[in-house]
């Protein structure tokens, strides 16, 4: 049977690791079940922030990718700072007061003279590029993800041009993104934003969202068709590890200086003071960066002891923890903007057995995911006596040898089932 086929232009690719390379580095991994031959569009030359090489086993050697190079700041901004510049593009920004002249030189940069992005130098080159590979392979659909919001606009002069029809895929929104307020953005740079997220999305043909709330917010900007298809979880080779002996609570991923639960601290530091055997087997584990200002918090509330700081590991690694571990952490920024935000790990997190306890905003889509799957407990930041009993209820089932969580309804978010989704959207005018 002909497969139908798609251009996929992404910035993300094996060997990047992280949480922006999942996504579609899955969706391309089935779509061929599906009638869709996926063709992926990507940088040679890339900066990525974090290196992951045990992705590239997902990639199937008969996928076409195609390759054009990219000039970066972030590669010249390291003649500046290496280290900083390298900690600014994994997303760890400095609270204000603690910025140093570099930091804040680079934010702005970064923020007025970037727009939408560090990547806006690859929109005319790959425009160029793919006119005529559309033209010459015969290609009808063309998929866009960001962020990097630049490469939307790539999909819009090529919709233009060359005629295709073209789906714009947000992994997470534009605007209201929490760190752009950390970007010293000026008023006209701030506009700017709004009219370039306005035009993408009243040009695309079909939008691709991961949240509801972020599809009700697109909603009041453009009429065009908005899909909500979530990230998920994938089959994996990785088994099951024993548990940890010790009282384990686990976070996978980068702990950012605003997600920053002094909540929490303060009733881990207050179960280590009132219970001697809680003492005794508490440990707390960090898988990924976490900044100083997370550090600082857990030394004031006298944690310090307690912390295992694995730093990133590759992704399989990561999947051994989270099996692993006696409780599950996710944390996110208390604020408006973040209810629309789902961590992709959620989903790692919800089959791998073990409670979560998540930290947020009030009227999240983390909040109802959890819910829904029954797969651990939802917090908000005011909850300190909730967010105590629980972990006191955790640590007794613990202790008893029966801690686990009752997962239901999970298969509406394997990666393969997304996948059809997204078939679905791609074939169903052609």
């Amino acid at each position: 049977m002909t497969k139908t086929k798609v251009l996929i232009i992404a910035y993300y690719w094996p060997p990047a690791g992280g949480p922006g390379v999942q996504r579609w580095l899955k969706f391309v991994k089935y779509l061929p079940e599906f009638g869709v031959e996926p063709i992926v569009y990507v940088p040679s030359n890339p900066s990525y922030p974090i290196i992951d090489d045990t992705l590239l086993e997902d990639v199937s050697e008969d996928i076409t990718i195609i390759k054009q190079p990219i000039k970066e700041p972030y590669k010249f901004a390291g003649f500046l700072s290496k280290s900083k510049s390298q900690t600014i593009s994994k997303g760890i920004i400095p609270k204000k007061k603690q910025q140093t002249p570099i930091e804040k030189l680079m934010l702005f940069v970064r923020g007025n003279f970037f727009i939408p992005d560090a990547r806006k130098s690859w929109i005319r080159p790959s425009v160029q590029y793919l006119d005529t590979y559309i033209n010459d392979y015969n290609i009808k659909t063309i998929i866009t993800t960001g962020p990097p919001h630049s490469l939307h606009l790539i999909g819009m002069e090529l919709q233009k041009r060359a005629g295709v029809r073209w789906i714009a895929d947000f992994r997470d929104p534009w605007t209201t993104i929490g760190y752009h307020k950390q970007l010293k953005l000026t008023k006209f740079a701030k506009q700017k934003h709004k009219n370039l997220e306005k035009k993408v999305l009243q040009s695309a043909d079909q939008v691709i969202v991961t949240s509801q709330v972020t599809k009700k917010e697109f909603s009041n900007i453009t009429n065009k068709p908005i899909s909500v298809i979530t990230n998920g979880y994938d089959r994996n080779s990785v088994g099951t590890p024993p548990l940890d002996k010790k009282f384990t609570i686990a976070h996978i991923g980068s702990l950012l200086s605003k997600r920053n639960p002094e909540v929490l601290w303060q009733v881990l530091k207050e179960l280590v003071a009132e219970h001697a055997d809680f003492a005794k087997d508490f440990e707390l584990h960090f898988i990924g960066s976490v900044s100083e200002e997370v550090l600082d918090s857990l030394k004031n509330n006298r944690l310090s002891n307690y912390i295992n700081n694995h730093s990133y590991v590759a992704h399989n690694k990561a999947i051994e923890f989270q099996r692993k571990s006696q409780v599950l952490l996710l944390i996110e920024i208390d604020s408006e903007e973040t209810k629309c935000i789902i961590p992709g790990k959620l989903f790692e997190y919800m089959v791998s057995n073990r409670p979560i306890l998540a930290i947020g905003p009030q009227a999240s889509d983390i909040e109802n995911v959890i819910k829904d799957t029954n797969t651990g407990s939802y917090f908000n930041y005011q909850d300190h006596d909730a967010i105590k009993n629980t972990l006191l209820n955790f640590y007794k089932a613990y202790q008893d040898g029966s801690l686990q969580s009752h997962a239901i309804g999970l298969q509406k978010y394997n990666r393969k089932t997304l996948t059809e989704t997204l078939s679905k959207l791609i074939l169903w005018e052609l």
